[in-house]
């Protein structure tokens, strides 16, 4: 029997996340948690062990020489949980499992269909099949879908990973500013300025978009923080109305890159130069759970993202 001073798996991922990345608050930030609660566990955890784990000074936080043996033993604990999840995967259910998908906008229409052909024909070649459903929804509505367990597997993007979610970047995307050829800023040589760009209406998604967060992000670091508010010439449920909207000159739009690719070759939009702002943002995977993906589906269909991305 272990003794009542050993720490769950979730405490331990905690401390071994805290060693990892050398910080509370960046730790906090790969788990999806506040500070504030992985300070919280981590006192807990020195309670229950009687061990000194970590060292709180006003510069900051560090490991004492006692938390960085517990977080190497703890490394190889999890490790082995992993492979404990793994196997018990393979015994469980039938061979047909049922696995629910929440994805943004953009992941859905632009990179979805693709992963779903590689994922079908890989369970095929195992000898095994899967049911999958797909929700399409704004960023902040697939997080909540997940951490309500409405849903299996969730793919975000985002300038940061959602709160109370595990994640991994399976991806980056870039958001460029585009028109249509009528508008006056399609011919334009000089790059538009953020102060700019916040002060003209734009053709945007709703609040929750992944697409407008990440722009109001960049453009609040551009600003610092001092962002115009300026209402949008129109504001769309989805990409493609916006794209839409942008094609029948309602005015420029900041899109992903991906979702303009063929009208931009085809010379249906312009790109605009813009300068001073950082639009590239992290495509995520998100779940429930351990630090790693669940085994199965879930971590197969993870794995084959990263793979047509470039992110193994």
């Amino acid at each position: 029997m272990l003794s009542q001073r050993m720490p769950d798996l979730a405490a331990l991922e905690v401390l071994v996340a805290v060693a990892r990345t050398g910080s509370l608050n960046l730790a906090a930030r790969e788990l999806g948690r506040t500070q504030q609660a992985v300070s919280a566990r981590i006192a807990s955890m020195e309670t229950q062990t009687g061990v000194v784990l970590v060292v709180r000074t006003p510069r900051g936080s560090s490991m004492t020489p006692a938390g960085a043996m517990v977080a190497e033993w703890a490394g190889r604990l999890l490790e082995a949980a992993g492979e404990l999840d793994a196997g018990l995967a393979t015994l469980r259910h039938d061979r047909r499992v049922h696995v629910r998908i929440a994805a943004s906008l953009t992941v859905a229409e632009q990179l979805l269909p693709g992963w779903l052909v590689t994922f079908n024909s890989e369970r095929r070649q195992k000898g095994s099949a899967a049911d999958l459903t797909l929700t399409a929804a704004n960023s902040t509505t697939v997080a909540d879908l997940v951490r309500a367990g409405d849903a299996d597997l969730g793919f975000v993007e985002g300038p940061r990973a959602p709160r109370g979610c595990r994640s991994r970047i399976i991806a980056h995307d870039r958001l460029v500013l585009v028109t249509a050829p009528s508008h006056p800023w399609a011919k334009r040589a000089a790059a538009v300025s953020p102060g700019e760009l916040a002060r003209t209406p734009l053709v945007t998604r709703e609040a929750g978009s992944g697409t407008r967060e990440a722009l109001q992000a960049a453009l609040a670091i551009a600003l610092r923080d001092e962002v115009p508010v300026t209402p949008p010439a129109l504001q769309l449920a989805t990409t493609a109305a916006v794209r839409a909207a942008v094609l029948a000159g309602a005015g420029p739009a900041v899109l992903s890159a991906l979702v303009v690719a063929d009208d931009l070759a085809a010379r249906r939009l312009r790109q605009v130069s813009l300068t001073g702002l950082n639009l590239v943002r992290s495509l995520r995977a998100v779940w429930i759970g351990n630090r790693t993906p669940p085994a199965g589906p879930v971590r197969d269909l993870i794995s084959i993202a990263g793979r047509r991305l470039g992110r193994p």
